[in-house]
């Protein structure tokens, strides 16, 4: 083949999302993140024999959340199978999945890259149970491996797209875009690191501008944007380079080594008839109550993309400003609060934006000791001319400390806004009298130094005097 083709890559994702549940899919065993190994287990979870399962309602609740979100048909019967193979961290030998008759289908994700929106179907969502972990610690005399079943049973989702991505950038936009929507419905903590978001990334190439998909290798357990990214630029070259010398792509399951940066096989890529599907004895097949879906459409929470429009079409904020609030469902939990508190809405947005998100240097509102209607009380005192908007910054460094309220930490600092000319007006002279220079060059025409002066006073008056009066003064006695 001509070393000068030019390839096109074809990518479908499988993302595993963590369903928010306190319990696992089948039993009552704890889902918490980092307990100690083999203690968040019990006779259900580890297979034993003689032991039935009992399904979670509050899973089966966010499936159809997520598939609502992601507006797919929701299917008010769907069946339970047995997914077979061996593996150290299976206990029970397969796994409890769903296979040919989901609980979801269809659907779609908007996502956008370089300022251009697009489109990536979903052809199904499907619940299913975690398996284990194999920790391998080559630290142990004899590299020893160690089997930890703490996350056996814990409830997924596994959300399977169309072959719709054609880059690695798109991939990395459509799992922030997924991570997003998850987190607004409340369906998964989107926490990558802790493993309760991750993707199967599903990869192939063909020369551009045919219509027939080449041989696919699939990219096991990815969990961060930045490697997503990496693995698939890693195997569309490989790939390619692989048919330009001549050779032939092998279907295969591989993971991606981040320390080498490269993808290595892992096994042969299984089919559907190597896993022997088939219904779950157990487990009879999931059927939803009437009314059932549409009462937890009811219950949905404002979703991203409608937020986003709100903010700009009703609230008048720009695009900008609009997509960093939306961009966490807690900041915008946060500046709705404030808003609810007070109705302006710039001034909120730029509060939050520019002063509360910058002191947080990338931790969560959650972790912040007040809530957002702080932030709309702090910002009515400045409209009110109760304190200044300097004053204001050093009541949010006793928010970010101790919390509390803002109206309370003004009248217990004693931080009220001056407004009484004749408070103010000695101070002016004082300035004024100090600084004979700039008072020429504003005289001579250079109002500009007014700005100087003005903060010249608001800092001998550790910033308790009204600026507008100030300013006011200032002009009057500089005769401008």
């Amino acid at each position: 083949m001509s070393n000068d083709i030019e390839f096109e890559p074809v990518i479908g994702l499988e993302v595993h999302a963590q369903l928010s549940t306190k319990t696992k899919l089948f039993c009552g065993c704890s889902t918490a993140f980092g307990a100690p190994p083999n203690t968040n287990v019990c006779e259900v979870c580890t297979g034993m024999p003689g032991v039935l399962p009992v399904l979670n309602a509050q899973a089966v609740e966010l499936a159809v959340r997520a598939g609502l979100g992601l507006h797919c048909t929701v299917h008010e019967r769907s069946q339970w199978s047995r997914k077979n193979y061996f593996y150290p961290d299976l206990p029970k030998g397969y796994q409890i999945s769903q296979y040919d008759k989901p609980i979801c289908t269809g659907g779609k994700l908007d996502i956008e890259v370089d300022g251009q929106t697009m489109t990536v179907g979903i052809t199904r969502i499907h619940m299913e149970e975690d398996a284990g972990k194999n920790v391998h610690d080559d630290l142990v005399a004899g590299a020893r491996s160690y089997v930890d079943f703490n996350r056996s049973s814990v409830p997924l989702i596994e959300i399977v797209s169309e072959p719709d991505i054609r880059s690695s950038a798109q991939a990395a936009a459509y799992m922030k875009a997924m991570r997003q929507l998850l987190r607004y419905l409340g369906v998964c903590d989107g926490n990558m690191e802790e493993g309760s978001l991750r993707c199967d990334a599903n990869v192939s190439v063909r020369p551009k501008g045919t219509e027939k998909f080449g041989t696919r290798a699939e990219i096991k357990n990815i969990n961060s944007f930045r490697f997503v990214q990496q693995a698939i630029d890693y195997e569309i070259e490989r790939q390619s380079e692989l048919i330009r010398a001549g050779g032939k792509v092998v279907q295969e399951t591989r993971l991606w080594d981040s320390q080498a940066k490269s993808t290595r096989s892992m096994r042969s890529k299984e089919e559907a008839h190597d896993y022997r599907y088939f219904p779950e004895p157990d487990l009879p097949d999931l059927v939803l109550r009437d009314g059932f879906v549409a009462e937890v459409g009811k219950r949905l929470p404002e979703l991203p993309s409608d937020k986003l429009t709100r903010y700009t079409s009703k609230l008048g904020l720009s695009p900008y400003d609009a997509k960093i609030l939306t961009e966490d469902a807690e900041v915008a939990a946060f500046f709705d609060a404030a808003l609810a508190t007070h109705k302006n809405t710039k001034s909120i947005a730029n509060w939050v934006i520019n002063e509360v998100l910058r002191e947080l240097k990338g931790n969560s509102v959650e972790s912040l000791k007040f809530k957002g209607d702080a932030i709309g009380e702090l910002v009515k005192l400045i409209d009110d001319s109760t304190i200044s908007g300097k004053i204001a910054k050093d009541v949010l460094v006793e928010l970010m400390a101790h919390g509390g309220s803002p109206r309370a930490i003004v009248d217990s600092k004693g931080w009220v806004q001056v407004t009484d000319t004749g408070a103010i007006e000695p101070i002016v002279d004082q300035v004024l009298a100090a600084n004979a220079e700039s008072v020429e060059k504003y005289k001579a025409g250079k109002t500009n130094v007014i700005g100087f002066l003005v903060g010249l006073v608001m800092k001998e008056s550790k910033g308790k005097a009204n600026p507008a009066m100030v300013n006011e003064l200032l002009k009057k006695k500089m005769g401008g």
